[in-house]
């Protein structure tokens, strides 16, 4: 029997995949979590073969547990299942060491295959998404732009995200002049748009 461990913010979406998945003959849900922050205690607490893992979530990421649960629990697999088929994420999803990223609308029986090929040691990855990330290339953002694009959502003003990062003025704006040029955009506003479209950020 596979045990699986799943994280999904959405109640309702959690609850009806755990219905379908425990449906299977050799899959049973043995934890489900609405925060990225639950995903290693509960894996701790319940030793799953795996982890379902959605990317937007409170608390923290699906990336961010995903490696975490690579540090941690290196037998625990990762599939990241989410709404948010962007190349960036799927890159930033095998760094993390996840075993496989899937759309949410897949069909059930396809995740399920997933799961059983994930635990069976394959990486499993969306087909479509799988090409757009050979197209797109890489992040073209450092750490720091990407630190410094983040911190100027909602507005930011340069003082603010200097004292945010300490950083001084100065090499904010060096910062984000890179990310502006490297994302090709205009201002930093659309470079922020243009790095969360990717799923850079």
């Amino acid at each position: 029997m596979i045990r699986v461990l799943l994280a999904e913010d959405q109640g309702m979406m959690r609850g009806a995949l755990a219905t379908l998945l425990d449906l299977e003959d050799d899959l049973t849900v043995v934890a489900q979590v609405g925060r990225g922050d639950e995903v290693l205690p509960a894996a701790r607490a319940h030793a799953p073969d795996v982890a379902l893992l959605d990317i937007e979530m409170p608390g923290r990421t699906g990336l961010d547990a995903a490696a975490e649960l690579r540090r941690e629990l290196p037998a625990c697999r990762v599939l990241i299942v989410t709404t948010f088929g962007r190349p960036g994420y799927l890159r930033r999803a095998m760094d993390a060491g996840a075993g496989g990223f899937l759309i949410k609308d897949s069909p059930v029986e396809q995740l399920a295959d997933a799961i059983r090929r994930v635990v069976a040691g394959e990486t499993v990855v969306d087909p479509g998404l799988a090409t757009q990330a050979l197209r797109a290339g890489p992040n073209p953002l450092s750490v720091r732009e990407r630190d410094v694009l983040a911190a100027s959502a909602d507005g930011a003003t340069i003082a603010d995200i200097a004292g945010q990062l300490h950083l001084s003025e100065s090499t904010v704006r060096n910062y984000l002049s890179a990310a502006i040029g490297k994302t090709g955009t205009r201002n930093r506003i659309e470079a922020l748009h243009t790095a969360r479209d990717n799923g850079w950020l």
